[in-house]
């Protein structure tokens, strides 16, 4: 096939990018050019907020893996300049939920604004309304929080970097919290899923089954990164985000669906030793976050 992969130089668009085309696929980046291209992938060198005409005119694609699509005019921009495509597929995100809907959260529930997610998650819902508009047979993915190999946000690299330092981990309260993940290489075979059977269901829930405890998590990562570990735990009212890398927000994401594209999820032990393996060889490759500096002038002091 010839898709067209919005983004292509950081994480889930990069990841997808090099997996499509290690498949023998013919696929373009669209960027701006200004981080490194993956090997193998043709670069489509526009910014997808300005003038994408020029750069998509008389071009085709099987498939566009919308990736970096944040807002409604990011997806009526590009839909509007590709000439022809046979797929769209649009990456959203379970922030379109609103907390108060019934949990696990379904595909048939309404979308509305959600005060943990706040704008990212109404841009999001944007982004869905324009892509059902222009285009009504786009399929559209909600995932959870997306890990693995190529992470730039500071989550799990964070755990792995307190684990390696050895230092004792700050969890909030019990570390009861439950967080539902979803492998970026799981993200892909969706996709390909879907391009290949083309399903009825146009809105799709993503991610593993079993959601995890975070010091469980943490535990984990902990474990591959071959380090002990002590827990201690945060009960004051010291905002979460300030010394951990998730938000105080638990929510679940019901994945009937995805069973019948996906049979299997990569176990999240194997997926943190994927995402581990990686960190090790490209530690400058993330976007680190002072949640150490905020634990050292804070936590430890309040505690001592």
């Amino acid at each position: 096939m010839k898709i067209l992969v919005t983004g292509g130089t950081t994480f889930v668009s990069r990841y997808t990018a090099r997996w499509f085309a290690a498949k023998g696929h013919e696929v373009y980046a669209l960027n701006r050019g200004s981080k490194p291209q993956e090997p193998g992938v043709r670069h489509i060198c526009a910014d997808r907020r300005g003038d994408l005409h020029k750069a998509l005119c008389g071009m085709h694609f099987n498939a566009v893996l919308d990736i970096c699509a944040y807002t409604g005019e990011d997806v009526s921009n590009l839909l509007a300049s590709v000439e022809a495509f046979d797929d769209y597929i649009l990456i959203s995100s379970s922030a379109v939920y609103p907390e108060s809907n019934d949990q696990p959260f379904r595909e048939d529930q309404p979308v509305g604004p959600n005060t943990i997610w706040g704008k990212y998650g109404t841009d999001k819902i944007a982004a869905e309304q324009a892509a059902r508009t222009i285009y009504p047979k786009s399929y559209i993915l909600r995932p959870p929080y997306i890990y693995g190999p190529m992470q730039n946000i500071y989550r799990e690299p964070f755990v792995f970097d307190c684990a390696l330092k050895k230092r004792p981990f700050f969890l909030p309260k019990d570390g009861e919290m439950q967080l539902q993940f979803f492998h970026v290489e799981d993200l892909c075979r969706v996709i390909e899923s879907i391009l290949l059977t083309h399903p009825n269901q146009h809105i799709i829930n993503v991610g593993n089954e079993e959601c995890i405890r975070i010091r469980e998590f943490v535990r984990l990562c902990y474990d591959i990164a071959g380090a002990p570990l002590v827990y201690e735990h945060i009960y004051q009212t010291i905002p979460q985000r300030s010394y951990f890398p998730f938000h105080d927000y638990e929510y679940r994401l019901d994945v009937t669906t995805q069973r019948q594209l996906l049979k299997n999820t990569i176990p999240i032990t194997e997926g943190l030793k994927d995402s581990f393996a990686w960190y090790i060889e490209h530690p400058n490759d993330v976007l680190r976050k002072d949640y150490i500096k905020f634990i050292d002038e804070n936590l430890i002091k309040t505690d001592q």
